[in-house]
This record gives structure tokens, sequence and C-alpha cells, in this order.
């Protein structure tokens, strides 16, 4: 029955999973910028620890909290503010702090290892992203001197590390267990009630700039930014996930270019040689000389600007997404492993196990919902799958 799940721990979950990577909450936005670049995470743990602190009283316990984590997209809306993209490299220079929203309850929560599963949805559904979990000391000599190089380093108190436990952790978590369920996989995602109407959208032809507190909002509510035409027809999104496996330079194209084209900037690998000439010239236009300055220096660093190009054929097939509401996306033009994936889509009909599969093996959070014309009715998260296994658990309990 599915009251056995109710046995499970937290610790249950943070097997083979990987220890989280530590940023100071003293460190810059630029040292933050490093550690993203260098890391296959994306997001990186902040932390602040009294172990150098001038209050700090002799004999007392060297202690350690996780008070939020930052990610590309942090850095790239925080560029795109008016005060910074005057001079982003002064503005890198600012503590990581500054990106750190002030919620409560906050994002990120410490939770002991024999927190149990239910508790971990019950802190989930009340508004944490990650839970952080102690797990046992598994620093080698060599990862010790890898640590020495990096401008992050591994969560390490008292000889214990850290990992961090996410929504689809426990997606998956429960997937395997899923027949324990029976029949709720089975029903419609309508029949359950949890397709929500409160998405975010712009229009395709509408400038980026417009679309910034929506990609903030999209990235809290870890979803996505639609981007639909003038009959409401799914054309594409702007997803945190693919922004976030670029790099800071995507400023400077939210600043100049529309959605539509900034859907195709971050798309293929790398952005259009068309469109990077667009960026610099309206940044110009703009008078944003610090931004360009910053542009033309990062993109001199990027190879697939100068060692591959797209024909015109190449370049108007990427632009042009089709209305069943899928297009391709390029995740990374980092050193990061290149992803390629399309906007995942469902209909009302679709099954809530068909729906889990579905996310799970795009990972990605969500999932948008369309009428049979491609029309957008409404979208599917980790968050209202959480809600329907946590209420069956707790009638089962």
């Amino acid at each position: 029955m599915a009251v056995s799940l109710l046995a499970d721990e937290v610790s249950d979950l943070c097997l083979g999973k990987p220890a989280l990577r530590a940023l100071s909450i003293s460190a810059a936005i630029a040292d933050a910028l490093s550690a993203l670049k260098n890391s296959d995470e994306s997001f990186i743990s902040v932390w602040d620890c009294n172990c150098c602190s001038n209050h700090r009283k002799l004999g007392d316990a060297c202690e350690c909290q996780c008070v939020g984590k930052v990610c590309m997209v942090d850095v790239i809306c925080y560029l795109c503010k008016d005060s910074n993209s005057l001079s982003p490299s002064l503005a890198l220079k600012q503590p990581v702090s500054v990106l750190l929203p002030q919620l409560l309850p906050p994002l990120v929560m410490h939770v002991e290892p024999s927190c149990s599963l239910l508790e971990a949805m019950d802190l989930m559904l009340g508004g944490a992203q990650n839970l952080v979990v102690p797990i046992k000391n598994r620093l080698s000599i060599k990862r010790k001197q890898q640590q020495k190089l990096s401008s992050s380093s591994l969560t390490n108190h008292n000889g214990r590390e850290f990992c961090w436990l996410t929504q689809e952790d426990i997606i998956r978590f429960i997937l395997s267990s899923i027949s324990l369920f029976s029949p709720i996989p089975a029903l419609s995602i309508d029949s359950l009630g949890i397709i929500s109407t409160d998405v975010v959208a712009v229009d395709y032809h509408s400038p980026a700039s417009l679309a910034l507190e929506a990609i903030s909002r999209s990235l809290f509510d870890q979803t996505s930014v639609a981007v639909v035409d003038s009959d409401g027809f799914l054309i594409g999104e702007i997803s945190p996930s693919t922004l976030g496996c670029c790099d800071e330079t995507v400023a400077a194209a939210i600043t100049t270019l529309s959605a539509g084209d900034l859907m195709a900037y971050i798309d293929c690998g790398g952005p259009p040689e068309d469109l990077v000439r667009v960026v610099k010239e309206r940044l110009k236009d703009k008078g944003l000389e610090g931004m360009l300055e910053h542009f033309d220096m990062s993109s001199s660093l990027m190879p697939y600007l100068s060692t591959s190009s797209s024909s015109d054929e190449e370049s108007t097939a990427t632009s042009k997404l089709t209305r069943s509401g899928k297009h391709s996306r390029s995740m990374s033009y980092s050193a990061r492993m290149v992803r390629r994936a399309e906007a995942i889509v469902c209909h009302p009909t679709s099954s809530l196990m068909a729906v889990m599969i579905q996310a799970i093996a795009h990972r990605v959070t969500y999932v948008w919902v369309i009428e049979d014309d491609c029309t957008l009715t409404g979208i599917v998260t980790f968050s209202d799958l959480l809600k329907v296994f946590r209420k069956h658990l707790e009638t089962m309990a």
C-alpha cells in the first residue's frame, strides 16, 4: 500500500547524490559567475559561515548555513537592470548576497536525514525548492586538491558534506513506486483538476526586455515563459533552464531583441551571427557602451563565433517555430554539455503518469497543456503532481 512510503526518509533519496558546491555569501557575483561556468550543475549553493566571524567567541562551534542558491539566470536578470547595464563589470563586483531573495519561508531549507518523505513534501509544497541534507563525508585527497583550484568548494562541516533534494528527486522516487497509487496515475490531468491556467506568457513580437519580470517569476515558480502569437497559439518558450546554460552576455540580447528573436538567439548551440550583429548595433544605439564592451570581450572567447557559421537556410529554419508548440533548442554554448530538447506539451486528456514521464525524461519541472488546435490551455507543474500524491498519502495514513 502507498502508506508504506510514509516510513521512507530523505536519506533514502540521497543515495548517490553528489556533494554540493559551496560559495561564500561574501563572494562577488563575478566569483559566482566563474563557479557556474565551471560547474556541471545549474545552481551553486551559497553559504554563511561564522568560522571567520569577528563576533565568534573562543570555543564556539563553527557553524555553516546554506542561505540560498544562485544560477546563471539570476546573474542575467541582474545585469539587465538599467543601473547595471551601464557598467556590467562594476555590477559583477557586488557581493553575491544581492542576488538572494529575502523570502519566508526560504527557498533553501536544512533538514535532518531522518526527515520523513511526507515532511519533505510538505516543506516543498510550502515554498521550499531545495532541502539541504547532511551526507557522509566522501572527500578524497584528490578532490581536496581539485577544490583548492576551484572558485567554489565542496561543502564540508564537522566531517560532513551536504547534498540537496529537489521536487524532481521526490517525483522520481514516487515514480519508482507508482503502482502503489493506482488508479490515480491512469487518470487524466483534467479529471484530477491540476491544470493551472496561471501561466506566464509574452507575445512573440514584444520586446524581450518586457519579459524580464516574467523570466524572474518563472525562475521562482520553477516554470517557464510561454511565447504566444496574437491568437494564443503556443509558439515556443523562454525557459530559465535554457537561459541557465547560456552565459551572462544573454543580458545584452534581452535588452535589445524581441521575444521571438531571443528564442532564436538561445537556440541551435549558439546565437546566429546576424543576431549577434543586431545586438551590437542596438547596444551602440542605446548608448550602452559598458555592456557592449563586456559583450565584445566575452564573445571573443566563444569559439563558436569564429569556427562555426549558420547558413541563411539554417538560420531561417531555426527561427521558424511550428504551431505544434514544439521547437528545438540547444541548451548550452558554454563549455558544458550541449542539450537539445523540445518544448514539452501534453493535452488535457493526458494521464498523470504520461505527464510525469514526459517531465522527468526531458528534465523539466513542468509540461505545457495545449488543445488540439495548439491553443495554450495551461500548465502542469511538479508542485501540482506533489499535491495529488500528498493528498493520497494523507488519506492512506
